[in-house]
């Protein structure tokens, strides 16, 4: 049909050229697929150098490696070819292959009752491809591949033998990440029934709401985004969800008290963005409130001698302190962090903030089996210009007697976001102690946290009442 008979052409006319051409293209494929076991037969090495027919139809049709070893497979099973000496090589489905000729199966419809006719005995197969055939020509595929599972199953009420080896682990992957935008991609695989339980968790969750305004409008993507937010919740409130570095999984929200009261402003999501403040107050609706600020209520952060290890209460107040891992050059994040005595527990130092650095567990142990030393200033503040050299002992990381911080470009100085006050430029005198070394800007801070508390549980969001560098300041 030319372009003017199409666009004459009523509905009907239009869908009897579409199925008229189908049985060509259908009629076309079954014969290339006769050609290439012909070719495979004759020994495609001798005719065309290919190693196999496969790659031969790869270059000739364009076609990806995985689709033209689909095409060989299914010309194989329609199509009897010769032995090496030879003899016959009959088809899997020869009747099937003539039905493919004229153009009446789709390769969906192929693939099933080809598929049906491996698991059958040779002895049955002849008249269950009769029987498939005939319901093919007024069902769909599907149907076709329901039907001889119920013929295989007839055949073979036992089923396979029970599988005696030990079963493998179920492969099941995952991976998250935050892009630039502030938005985090998920995707994963994983087996049958993994895959299964989330499906009816997710179904369970994702169900349309009548809202008071009217009918629930999301589309089925948005009602399961919502409803994977509803489960992490869910999980995040259960009683049974282990231990992170002695507290429970938690979000950190920081955010000063004047923000949060007026709505207006931005906080610091954690350890990997920024939310408004707007936000940050619907979260402190159903959270624990932990103000840090001189003067407050708090938790004991000094435990003196009576507790080696770091209470939840010092490991917050090294969340804010440290923002992670405290050695130069290094992001290690606060979660993947240890709390590190200065003076060492042995040595008769106290677990107290002055005496606590965050290290992540490499630059923990290099600490312990190096001549690396760490001093705090007085104000127990971490110093802006970490200054680390080598004291003594075998160099863990440099050809030279002295190792200098490198320096990062991100961590500049630069201005401070609107709701966190103005950026700080105090240089403390926290540093990393030794002969010589050079400065390197790291992490500045403008609040004391003299004091931290908890109250009861909740959600596991924290609103912290301070103020705190931007995350792009803090990092």
């Amino acid at each position: 049909m030319d372009s003017e008979a199409v666009w004459q052409a009523d509905a009907a006319a239009l869908a009897d050229r579409i199925s008229t051409l189908l049985t060509v293209v259908r009629s076309a494929e079954a014969e290339i697929g006769a050609l290439l076991v012909e070719i495979e037969s004759r020994g495609v090495m001798e005719l065309f150098g290919y190693r196999s027919v496969a790659r031969l139809f790869e270059h000739l049709a364009d076609v990806p490696k995985t689709g033209a070893e689909t095409v060989v497979k299914r010309a194989r099973a329609l199509n009897s070819s010769r032995l090496l000496d030879g003899g016959p090589a009959p088809a899997v489905a020869p009747a099937t292959g003539a039905a493919a000729s004229g153009g009446r199966l789709s390769n969906p419809m192929i693939d099933s009752i080809v598929g049906v006719l491996q698991q059958v005995p040779v002895e049955h197969r002849d008249r269950v491809e009769r029987d498939l055939l005939s319901f093919a020509e007024d069902s769909r595929h599907k149907q076709v591949a329901a039907l001889g599972a119920r013929i295989v199953a007839h055949l073979d009420p036992d089923g396979a033998e029970p599988d005696t080896a030990e079963p493998a682990t179920p492969s099941r992957e995952l991976s998250l990440r935050r892009k630039r935008s502030g938005v985090w991609e998920l995707q994963g695989r994983f087996d049958d029934e993994t895959g299964a339980r989330a499906s009816a968790l997710l179904d369970s969750l994702a169900e349309r709401r009548r809202a008071d305004d009217g009918p629930d409008f999301r589309s089925p993507q948005e009602r399961y985004g919502d409803a994977f937010s509803d489960a992490i919740d869910l999980a995040l409130n259960s009683p049974d969800l282990p231990m992170q570095a002695g507290e429970r999984a938690h979000v950190m929200v920081a955010v000063s008290l004047e923000d949060m009261k007026s709505g207006v402003g931005q906080a610091t999501l954690g350890d990997t963005g920024r939310i408004s403040a707007a936000e940050a107050r619907i979260h402190a609706c159903d959270c624990q409130i932990i103000p840090a600020v001189l003067g407050g209520k708090s938790e004991p952060l000094d435990l003196g001698r009576l507790r080696r290890l770091v209470s939840p209460g010092l490991r917050r107040a090294l969340y804010l302190r440290d923002r992670g891992c405290a050695f130069p050059g290094c992001h290690r994040p606060p979660r993947h962090c240890q709390g590190h005595h200065i003076r060492h527990w042995a040595e008769g130092g106290p677990t107290e903030l002055g005496n606590l650095v965050l290290m992540c567990g490499h630059h923990h142990r290099l600490l312990h089996r190096s001549g690396w030393q760490v001093r705090i200033a007085a104000d127990g503040l971490p110093n802006s210009c970490h200054r680390c050299s080598w004291t003594g002992g075998e160099n863990p990381g440099a050809t030279t007697s002295t190792n200098r911080c490198p320096s990062q470009p991100d961590q500049r100085e630069r201005p401070a976001a609107t709701g966190y006050g103005p950026a700080p430029t105090r240089q403390n005198s926290a540093a990393w102690a030794g002969s010589s070394g050079g400065g390197c800007p790291r992490r500045p801070f403008n609040a004391n946290l003299s004091s931290i508390v908890s109250s009861g549980s909740g959600n596991p969001y924290f609103a912290i009442n301070g103020r705190i560098r931007s995350p792009i300041e803090c990092r």
